[in-house]
Parts: structure tokens; sequence; C-alpha cells
């Protein structure tokens, strides 16, 4: 699904056609000359954007965020634009409330949450098709330097075997500090992790879209 155009494959097809119609240009040539041909740049990029194509047609992509101020929620929007893919919100079943968020009050909700990390807050709803994804990027924001406790129940709901999961947070100036430790420990061994990536809450498509190319999905 990673940036698929409709009109891919009119275009192979094109392409097909006008090798066929030179190959039967060519009966007259010598088999010498022809192998010559048939070594041009012209049917090896034919290959490979075949391959391409295949590839995406088998690739779907989810991006799925927590996100309790809207920041992450605006990344994680604008990254399914970039990689063409649906878009999912990891809902708490009990919605978190300011107070709920309040990191200088050592007795609220998120602080004793973060404190113990076999915390699992419950989640609202479930992924019914989530078999037929294949790429599964991750938003939320830092808190503690790490991950909030309900992505690892977000992680521990589903089987990401043979996935890929592209953790990526956003936060003001925290780094992602020990997130991949916590998280990638909630999948299973043949899950293919990638390296938890931080943006910035104003962050735009072009760098977005450069991250992702990055990635050699």
């Amino acid at each position: 699904m990673d940036k698929r155009n409709s009109s891919s494959f009119p275009f192979f097809a094109e392409q097909i056609i006008l090798m066929f119609y030179l190959l039967t240009s060519l009966q007259a040539i010598r088999q010498t000359e022809i192998e010559e041909f048939l070594s041009t740049s012209f049917f090896v990029n034919l290959y490979l954007n075949i391959c391409n194509y295949q590839k995406m047609e088998k690739q779907k992509t989810l991006v799925a965020y927590f996100s309790c101020t809207g920041y992450t929620k605006k990344v994680a929007k604008s990254l399914s634009e970039v990689v063409d893919g649906e878009l999912y919100e990891i809902t708490p079943a009990t919605p978190y409330t300011s107070s709920d968020l309040n990191w200088n009050n050592p007795n609220s909700r998120s602080s004793i949450e973060m404190k113990d990390k076999s915390s699992r807050p419950a989640i609202s709803g479930k992924i019914d098709d989530f078999d037929s994804f294949n790429v599964v990027y991750i938003g939320f924001p830092i808190w503690w330097y790490i991950a909030p406790t309900i992505i690892n129940t977000f992680l521990e709901s589903y089987d990401f075997s043979g996935k890929r999961v592209i953790p990526f947070c956003t936060s003001g100036s925290s780094g992602v500090g020990q997130t991949d430790r916590y998280l990638q420990a909630s999948c299973s061994k043949q899950t293919k992790w990638y390296p938890a990536k931080r943006f910035p809450t104003n962050v735009d498509k072009s760098a977005l879209s450069t991250w992702v190319d990055s990635l050699n999905i």
C-alpha cells in the first residue's frame, strides 16, 4: 500500500506491449544482437518496476496511535497520509483526565501507572482485520522517558509475528530513553522491530516522508 499509484499497472502493460513489438521487429536480427538488446536498461527497469508493484500490492499498512492531548494524533494522521495507511486510535477504556496526566503529582493515575512496569491499562475496541496488516506504525507520547504502558497493552493484544513494527513518538524535548527495551519485550521474537523514532510535535510531512524512505520497507 505504500505510496501506491493506481496507474502503475497500465504503465507496466504498455511496457510489456512495447517489449513484444520490439521483439517482433527483431526477428531478422542475429541471435547475438537480440541477446544484447535484452540486456538493455529498458528490460532491467521493466523487471524492477514489476517487482516493486507486486511488493506494494502485498503490503498493507496500519498507523495505530495513542494520544491524550492531540499532538501525537496530528503526527499519526500526517504519517498515515504519507504511507497510505489505515489510521487507528488506541483508546483507553477509561479516558485520561487532565488531573490523571499531572506528572507533578506522584499520586496521579499516569504517575502510578508509569512507576509500575507491569501496569496494563485496559483498551477499548479491537482491530478485527489485524492479521491483514504486515506493516504497523505505533505512535505515542513519551512519558517518563518511555512509552505509556497502554502501548504494552496494545502490543500484547495481538500477534505481531512476521510483521514490521515501527514505533514513533512525540515529546517536547525528551528522548526515547528505554522505549524499545520495554516495548519490544511485549512482542514475539518473530516480530521485525524497528528502533523508535522521536518527532517534535510540529514535524511536517516532508520530514516524515524522509524518515519512512530511510526505513526501506
